[in-house]
């Protein structure tokens, strides 16, 4: 699909009759339960990490002088010359565990690249919120934003950088996730493969401001962001697109005439409403439909199934851990929204009796704006969720 699409067109799709007739998902009622891990293996998390040598490969003595083990791990907190600290701090990583012990926060939070559709990977992440690392440092004037980086080499050349406005560490509304300093993916210390001992979590946002191997905040007057992914045309404050997925878009060949596929939708600050198909008969396929191609007008949009929160989550939490103490959950261990923002929603698509034949299946969600992805998207580099589309044959 071209990036392109304007939003008349956008707006036409699912509005026209069916090319395919007696097809539909199981209802959700008919959902079975979970059946694919709601974590990510901290190991298996996909990566776009920088660094040469990239620091996530240091061990023993390189870790060490690097200050990326718990024993050595240091949090420098300062400001810039037009800003006011009361306290300049230093916190290790004892002292940011004994701020935990009462004032940790727990949430699930899937990690995406703006520019790459497929997420990375889900967590559930614990750490402090940057609020509480910051009232250690007492009295704060003339503070617009927060600037932050990691470890990187000590090369000035290769810190990748971030930022926040000061009111979205301190300003947080209530029942909202802030952003932490974690130190705790699934239950366990992060590893260096994934931004430890301590990383930045910013729930809303994509990769780029969940900095990993964190060691200097820097509160600054000015107003501008520093990230380095502002460059080439990045939006430095995107946040996660509500979209979907699947989990391999490769073409698919079927000796008979049932169709199954499956993925997971991201969950972004707009939330979810639902996740729909579109399977359009073909004689030559096209994954990319152009803008203004007549397809766009005559498809019709159906729900898939949204796999249900887990009944029973202690085979999908880490020992130890209830649901009602993570973020989103109530006292009874039930979510207040399913499926929670900014992580992802499982979906499955179970087809029967579809004719033989060549096919194109697209998938996509809306939001509870009731935009259907891609929409809105002014710019493809505040984050790429164009339609995915994979080729089918049914061999009947």
């Amino acid at each position: 699909m071209d990036d392109k699409l304007a939003r008349r067109d956008l707006l036409r799709l699912g509005l026209a009759g069916p090319l395919l007739t007696g097809l539909g998902a199981a209802s959700q009622e008919d959902a079975p339960r979970p059946t694919r891990p709601y974590l990510t293996d901290p190991l298996k998390f996909g990566d776009v990490s920088r660094g040469n040598p990239n620091p996530k490969t240091f061990k023993g003595e390189a870790a060490v002088k690097a200050g990326l083990t718990p024993e050595t791990w240091k949090l420098d907190i300062t400001a810039d010359e037009k800003s006011e600290i009361e306290h300049p701090l230093t916190i290790d990583y004892a002292a940011l565990l004994k701020l935990g012990e009462t004032r940790a926060i727990r949430y699930f939070k899937a990690l995406q690249c703006n520019l790459i559709a497929v997420p990375l990977g889900q967590g559930l992440w614990e750490g402090v919120p940057l609020r509480d690392v910051l009232q250690g440092c007492g009295k704060l004037n003339d503070v617009r934003r927060l600037y932050y980086w990691g470890f990187h080499n000590n090369d000035p050349k290769q810190i990748f950088r971030s930022s926040l406005a000061i009111n979205q560490v301190l300003d947080t509304p209530p029942g909202e996730m802030p952003p932490i300093a974690a130190y705790k993916l699934n239950g366990a210390p992060i590893p260096v493969e994934r931004g430890g001992p301590v990383r930045m979590i910013v729930p809303w946002a994509h990769g780029f401001k969940s900095i990993k191997w964190l060691q200097k905040l820097v509160l600054t007057n000015r107003y501008d962001a520093n990230d380095t992914y502002a460059e080439k045309n990045n939006d430095p404050e995107s946040y996660l697109k509500t979209a979907a997925y699947f989990d391999s878009d490769k073409d698919q060949k079927i000796q008979g005439t049932t169709l199954r596929a499956r993925g997971v939708a991201m969950v972004g600050w707009p939330g979810l409403d639902r996740v729909e198909y579109w399977l359009r008969a073909v004689q030559t396929p096209k994954k990319d439909l152009p803008l203004g191609d007549p397809a766009w007008n005559e498809g019709k949009w159906s729900p898939v199934v949204l796999e249900p929160f887990p009944g029973d989550w202690k085979d999908q939490l880490p020992d130890g851990t209830l649901p009602k103490d993570i973020w989103g959950f109530n006292e009874q261990g039930k979510p207040k929204e399913w499926p929670l923002r900014f992580s992802l929603a499982h979906w499955r698509l179970d087809l029967d009796g579809v004719p033989p034949g060549l096919y194109e299946l697209r998938v996509r969600t809306v939001d509870k704006n009731g935009f259907a992805q891609p929409e809105p998207r002014p710019n493809h580099q505040s984050g790429d969720n164009l339609i995915p589309c994979k080729i089918v044959t049914l061999a009947g």
